[in-house]
């Protein structure tokens, strides 16, 4: 009896003790911070590349956006030289420089109008053929070059002729730093010449407009965004702000990239996070920092310290036409840089984000080069926007008169 006795009480006491197995307890993980993104449409693009130290932005959006065109139309994947449109649109610039008497706008800076008329005049190359890295640097860096360019900009000013010498400088300066432009060469087996590969391609720059949204010239015309970049002096089709969104869901929604440029400069735009938002509150929690500066060069910091906070959706401001007009004429809504669209994207809480790719590196953030702008700062910071026509609704069409 008392040997049973024993028993009970040493179960009992093994059963009580925190020693008598070891029990793993997971508690439930708690929500991880930061935005939670789910996919609505995701188009085929090109891997990202990398503008590096320059201000070529709206030749790699664009190069990117018709790379997406030969992929929607099945023509394959290519990659085709940005620097190749650089280089001829820089001549173009200097020649409106010097009809300008030295007033024209010779900087890096363009837009995508310009690579449409490069590529209809002096046709296309692939990247293998003309990388414009003729410098002895693996990344592009056109400080030296721009110098260069601008002295030279000068002398015909002076002399009031661009002489044929002239001419034969600036081409020399252009070898020098981009490489000679290839006369013919070798593609898949096939010979080419820039305009016979361009031909080649299949692309109609017919079916590519600009358009705009804002009201110091009227909707459902073409009126000249008065930004530096528009040296060329082009016009863009013009709606209200609602239809400009339209657009851009209609086109993505019915498998066509969008070609963006816009505001960068905001404390919105942080591209280490892989977010653009126009948050209402600035002050309410963390608003990540600009990763990129107003010229749409990418800056020297990769991304932030890892043990910073991770942002999270916060309230956003509700865009009116009016707020866009007034950013726009208080120069708060600036010309900096130049992305493509391929899709798009809701957070948690059913804000529509927009997926967007840079030209800034695959590694500098999580999103292996990509960012996600918000609705709200899409209505906001876009200046204009290049399209398929085909992805515009037919509507809007019939009211543009394309």
């Amino acid at each position: 009896m008392q040997y049973h006795f024993l028993k009970l009480i040493i179960a009992t006491f093994l059963i009580q003790s925190p020693f008598s197995q070891k029990v793993n307890v997971t508690p439930a993980p708690e929500t991880e911070p930061g935005y939670k993104f789910t996919t609505i449409v995701d188009l085929k693009a090109t891997p990202v590349r990398n503008q590096s130290r320059t201000g070529t932005c709206w030749s790699f959006a664009t190069t990117s956006f018709i790379e997406s065109e030969l992929l929607r139309l099945g023509k394959g994947e290519y990659d085709l030289s940005e620097m190749y449109i650089v280089r001829y649109n820089y001549i173009d610039r200097l020649r409106d420089n010097y009809l300008r008497m030295g007033k024209g706008n010779i900087g890096e800076g363009s837009n995508a109008h310009d690579w449409i008329r490069v590529f209809n005049a002096e046709g296309i190359v692939p990247d293998e053929q003309y990388a414009g890295l003729n410098y002895g640097s693996p990344t592009h860096n056109h400080g030296e070059l721009q110098k260069f360019l601008n002295a030279v900009a000068t002398v015909p000013l002076s002399t009031k002729n661009e002489s044929e010498q002239y001419h034969k400088i600036v081409n020399a300066v252009l070898d020098t730093y981009l490489g000679k432009v290839p006369e013919s060469f070798t593609y898949s087996g096939t010979i080419y010449t820039p305009k016979t590969f361009a031909q080649s391609l299949g692309i109609n720059t017919d079916d590519y407009v600009e358009i705009t949204s804002f009201s110091h010239f009227p909707f459902y015309t073409r009126g000249i965004l008065e930004i530096p970049d528009n040296w060329a002096m082009a016009g863009f089709y013009n709606v209200p702000l609602d239809e400009l969104i339209e657009i851009i869901n209609h086109s993505l929604k019915n498998g066509y990239t969008v070609n963006w440029d816009g505001d960068t400069s905001e404390r919105g735009f942080t591209f280490s996070d892989g977010v653009a938002i126009n948050p209402a509150n600035a002050s309410s929690g963390r608003v990540p920092g600009n990763s990129g500066p107003s010229t749409g060069r990418p800056s020297s910091r990769s991304r932030q310290d890892d043990d910073q906070p991770k942002p999270e959706p916060a309230r956003e401001v509700t865009v009116t036409q009016q707020i866009r007009q007034t950013g726009y004429e208080n120069f708060t809504t600036t010309d900096d840089h130049g992305m493509h669209i391929t899709g798009m994207a809701t957070d948690q809480n059913g804000t529509i984000y927009y997926r967007t790719k840079n030209s800034w590196g695959s590694d500098r953030n999580a999103l292996g080069g990509y960012l996600n702008m918000s609705e709200s700062y899409v209505r906001a910071k876009t200046l204009f926007i290049m399209v398929n026509k085909n992805g515009i609704p037919q509507e809007i069409r019939n009211k543009l008169g394309i």
